[in-house]
């Protein structure tokens, strides 16, 4: 069977390159007589594995000698509470919630001390980003956060909140590497990497030094410390060893395309594609106003439930897989991370065509 066009929003489509160099190692990683499945984290050869995707992820993201680079498990919804449990000195924290993920953050640091919903856009089903540039920012609050691009509603912050001082905190798992990025903007900057890095099971903190400390919430387990972790170089305990490999791989792969500029020029032309189409359509809408619309993810409705459900069947018996929108927004989305070609963009469109013409009313 050939491979299909994969839209998933996570576990997500992976660069074939990276598959194939995977499956040739499999069984003897480089001389090993083994796979990186089933070797020791305390090995040579395995140091060596994460050592390099530490090395080359700073090298893509320029990230500055003052921030830590973590590899740790528990997925980004495990940093919901990390973040709290670490950071919340005083015991307060801003919130800014564009949707899912951002409000379940919100409600776990709830749990830890006083947070504060300063900005919102539940209001017209999180289809926009509020603007953040004179936020009732808290005078002690310990930091400021949100999810910098969010999945299952296809918005994106396009300017950074003004966070009057504070640290900034961030979610970029569904835009992580996506385009260049400065660092130093933010205090952390973390995501799961199943969407556009490697397999489901890790999640890269990249943390500045001054934020990792012994100071944490009482009650703190030793396990979601980031000092415990940043001290040992992310092998306290076994990591998700083999998923770190990967993630490594599609490392080395993003430097060979040309590092993120390059990524983001191309990206930016996958998603104009699809919004293009999206735009002159007469059947097909789009969800997100268009000046907060998504790179990665493009949520998109005809307005008829029946109607919608009819396309996600007949486009995955083309070939099409996990169209199917959200169940909070219905509706269809295609996930279009890095590894998505831009063939798989354009046929979707033609697809859609196709189906419009047949359907119109």
């Amino acid at each position: 069977m050939s491979r299909v066009y994969n839209f998933s929003a996570g576990p997500a489509v992976l660069p074939e390159e990276v598959l194939k160099e995977a499956a040739e190692e499999m069984l003897d990683y480089r001389g090993t007589g083994m796979s990186v499945m089933e070797m020791s984290h305390r090995s040579k050869a395995y140091e060596t594995i994460i050592q390099e995707a530490e090395a080359d992820l700073r090298e893509l993201m320029n990230i500055p000698d003052n921030y830590k680079v973590l590899f740790l498990q528990g997925g980004a919804s495990q940093q919901f509470a990390m973040i709290p449990m670490n950071l919340m000195k005083n015991g307060v924290a801003d919130y800014i919630v564009t949707g899912q993920w951002a409000k379940k953050a919100y409600q776990e640091a709830c749990i830890y001390g006083k947070a504060n919903k300063i900005a919102s856009s539940e209001d017209q089903t999180f289809s926009y980003i509020p603007d953040c540039s004179d936020l009732p920012v808290s005078e002690d609050a310990d930091y400021v956060y949100i999810c910098e691009n969010n999945t299952i509603y296809g918005t994106k912050f396009k300017t950074l909140p003004n966070t009057k001082g504070k640290t900034l905190v961030a979610d970029v798992s569904s835009c992580f590497l996506s385009e260049p990025v400065d660092v130093t903007k933010y205090g952390v900057i973390y995501g799961g990497v199943q969407k556009n890095i490697g397999p489901a099971g890790v999640v890269i903190v990249i943390i500045r030094e001054d934020l990792i400390t012994e100071d944490v919430l009482p009650g703190t387990p030793t396990m979601l410390r980031y000092k415990i972790h940043a001290d040992n170089g992310s092998l306290y305990n076994t990591p998700p060893a083999y998923g770190i490999y990967i993630c490594g791989k599609v490392f080395k792969w993003l430097k060979r395309q040309g590092g993120l500029e390059v990524m983001k020029t191309y990206n930016e032309k996958k998603a104009a594609i699809l919004y293009d189409f999206l735009d002159q359509s007469g059947l097909f809408k789009g969800t997100v106003r268009k000046e907060d619309r998504s790179l990665m993810n493009v949520p998109f409705v005809t307005g008829d439930e029946e109607l919608d459900a009819k396309f996600v069947k007949e486009a995955k018996a083309a070939g099409f897989e996990n169209l199917k929108g959200h169940r909070t927004v219905g509706g269809m989305r295609a996930s279009i991370y890095n590894a998505m070609p831009i063939e798989g963009v354009e046929k979707l469109v033609e697809f859609m065509k196709k189906f419009e013409a047949e359907n119109r009313k």
